[in-house]
């Protein structure tokens, strides 16, 4: 006997078509994701950016956050995967960033923080093989009043 119940959260979109009469509507909101020390630490040495109060956890308790705090850019990097995890165009085949309009960190992150993304379709462009779409990305931190970041986000996605 088979089981046809679906863990699949993420928001169904079924043509990449449909998308173009979306614009100005929120899409999706990720779930939750934890952004611990070891996260902070991994991206510290692939980026080279070992900041103390990123990596210093004694010292960073004694600074301005109580705590160490991840990286603005670590906190921009988590985009495809807030977006992956929230949403999902059931026709793309394949969808590749295409840049990014305008960035601002607006709160720390700090260290065991959760956060989650608000994806909302602010254009959308008919490009050969497919569209390219640019959503306003609004990451917010669970128990803060305002989002630690707002990224415009342009990608090109194709079927």
């Amino acid at each position: 006997m088979s089981d046809n119940t679906s863990t699949d959260t993420r928001k169904h979109f079924p043509r990449l078509a449909e998308m173009a009469a979306l614009v100005g509507e929120h899409l999706a909101t990720s779930p939750w994701i934890t952004v611990d020390q070891q996260r902070i630490n991994l991206f510290a040495d692939a980026t080279g950016d070992h900041q103390w109060i990123h990596v210093d956890v004694e010292r960073a308790k004694a600074g301005p956050y109580g705590a160490p705090i991840a990286h603005g850019f670590l906190t921009l990097s988590l985009l495809p995967e807030l977006n992956a995890s929230a949403m999902v165009i059931d026709d793309v085949k394949m969808s590749i960033n295409y840049g990014l309009n305008k960035v601002r960190f607006t709160g720390p992150v700090p260290a065991g923080s959760r956060v989650r993304a608000q994806i909302k379709l602010k254009a959308y462009d008919v490009i050969e093989g497919g569209a390219q779409m640019t959503t306003e990305v609004t990451i917010e931190r669970e128990g803060a009043t305002k989002p630690v970041c707002v990224a415009e986000a342009v990608s090109r996605r194709f079927t």
